[in-house]
């Protein structure tokens, strides 16, 4: 274990750049206008680098190459298991360098650091499941004996946007570069303003691997300037983003005019279900990890938790002597359970929500800033219980260490209250009745349930909300068949039978 720093210091991490530039066409460059932004640290929140701030034109620029590479370059034309070779070695640096990226993320997004690592080396994997994926995958064919072969035809869709948010942004631009590129597209990436340094990093990981230079671009900024001009360029084909939800519907009515297929993963208020027969102590453990792992910031937390009520005093009592004892403290040093939140502008929204939970329920444990940690963005584990499904901290995505648990009586209520919310992305259920638990699983309004499980995905599995979490889905054979265009093909065996119209 590193020795404890003075809460105010942060580890800062050596060779740390002096500037964030975008990547265009194989380089390294500044804004065209020269624009820039600060980017800081969330414990000291002092700017420790200044980003370049893509505009219109650096869009623009970037689109430019990435159009250039996938009609006239090699990418889009390589054999699978060429492409497949190369994402394999993207994998493969991710992991030798999978220490040197938890720290960066840690840094700049206040994750502790032993989660960060875990990040890293799912990115890894993510690359690597896809470069399986493109070689082992089939396309189908249909045939009518003596009549017909019908066949489908896979091709990359062209120039895809991505814009992916600040919570654990290494692995969740993976989690988008990863397939696009495995299917052959050119990619524009508009990391989050909040945590651009660890997006700097793919350029070098893709050069060393052999992605040919256009086929990756990177342009930094803030949303409503070089996301928007991402979302609303003619040359570009499909825009995947993961963030809120009102930026989504946004960005949905910005795609209309161009006709720009979407993907889109949206916020959350997932509930996890605790009947009276379930595990206690698993369900306990996976609840607290569930909401309060990655410092709460995550789509798919478990933050509304509803307890059946024989168990709910017990639930209680434990869950919130536990959350009390959770390791809040410096993102760089290992005892962490709870790091920094990214930003101050994101504390003050957490902090609010504190302040409206305590008109809402009862405060069980935190409820407000750790006194061991006078400054950063530090936010105690926070526990309301007896929260009525009204309540804003019920209703509303809080996106920090803030959970709300609220009693049951019978199975339609606990339905009724899992489905209460204009949200829909995960639920998660714990239960040791089989008939129950599917049942119930199915009736839940979301895109993911897990059964007496925190959040452990295959990636074979789709990802993706209903409900304001969400449009489509992505993972496995679903992201390829987003970045790509199944074209059928027709072949007709022998002589063909047509009307001749005209011929009297």
């Amino acid at each position: 274990m590193t020795s404890p720093q003075s809460p105010a210091i942060p580890h800062v991490p050596e060779g740390l750049p002096d500037r964030i530039r975008h990547f265009i066409d194989g380089e390294f460059v500044d804004s065209v206008g020269g624009a820039t932004f600060d980017v800081l640290d969330p414990v000291s929140n002092t700017s420790y680098v200044q980003a370049a701030a893509g505009q219109m034109a650096d869009i623009d620029r970037a689109v430019a190459a990435a159009r250039r590479a996938f009609d006239d370059g090699p990418w889009p034309r390589m054999l699978p298991r060429a492409r497949s070779r190369i994402l394999n070695r993207v994998a493969d640096i991710v992991e030798s360098r999978d220490a040197r990226l938890a720290e960066l993320e840690s840094f700049d997004s206040g994750l502790p650091i032993t989660q960060a690592l875990g990040q890293a080396q799912r990115a890894a994997e993510n690359f690597r499941f896809f470069a399986d994926l493109i070689v082992a995958q089939t396309d189908d064919a249909y045939k009518v004996p003596g009549r017909q072969l019908n066949y489908v035809n896979r091709k990359p869709k062209g120039v895809a946007g991505l814009i992916t948010p600040w919570n654990t942004p290494f692995m969740l631009e993976s989690w988008k570069l990863a397939p696009a590129l495995a299917s052959g597209c050119a990619v524009v990436l508009k990391p989050a303003e909040f945590t651009p340094l660890s997006a700097s990093l793919w350029a070098d990981i893709f050069r060393e691997a052999g992605v040919p230079d256009g086929v990756f671009n990177l342009v930094n900024g803030l949303g409503e300037e070089a996301g928007d001009a991402l979302v609303k360029h003619p040359d570009v084909q499909l825009i995947s983003f993961t963030g809120e939800s009102s930026t989504g519907q946004v960005i949905f009515a910005n795609c209309a005019p161009t006709l720009k297929g979407m993907s889109m993963e949206l916020g959350g208020k997932s509930p996890a279900v605790v009947f009276a027969d379930a595990d206690l102590d698993a369900a306990i453990d996976s609840t607290l990890f569930g909401v309060f792992s990655l410092n709460g910031e995550r789509c798919t937390a478990g933050s509304r938790i509803l307890v059946e009520r024989p168990v709910y005093d017990e639930f209680v009592e434990r869950f919130a002597a536990r959350a009390a004892d959770i390791v809040v403290g410096d993102p760089h040093d290992p005892a962490t359970e709870v790091g920094a939140l990214v930003h101050p502008e994101h504390f003050a929204k957490v902090m609010s929500y504190v302040e409206i939970g305590k008109s809402e329920g009862r405060l069980v444990a935190g409820g407000g800033r750790p006194a061991h940690l006078p400054t950063g963005n530090y936010v105690a584990p926070t526990v309301f219980v007896d929260v009525a499904p009204s309540a804003r901290t019920f209703q509303e995505e809080i996106f920090g260490p803030v959970v709300a648990i609220t009693p049951f009586d019978t199975e339609e209520e606990a339905l009724h209250l899992a489905n209460g919310v204009k949200y829909g992305l995960a639920a998660y259920i714990w239960t040791t009745d089989l008939e129950r638990a599917h049942l119930f699983a199915q009736a839940v309004d979301s895109g993911m349930v897990w059964l007496n499980s925190h959040n452990v995905r295959d990636l074979r599995t789709p990802f993706g909300g209903v409900k304001a979490s969400g449009l489509g889905h992505e993972g496995g054979y679903r992201s390829l068949d987003f970045y790509s265009d199944q074209q059928a093909v027709h072949i007709t065996l022998g002589p063909v039978h047509t009307p001749r119209f005209g011929a009297h």
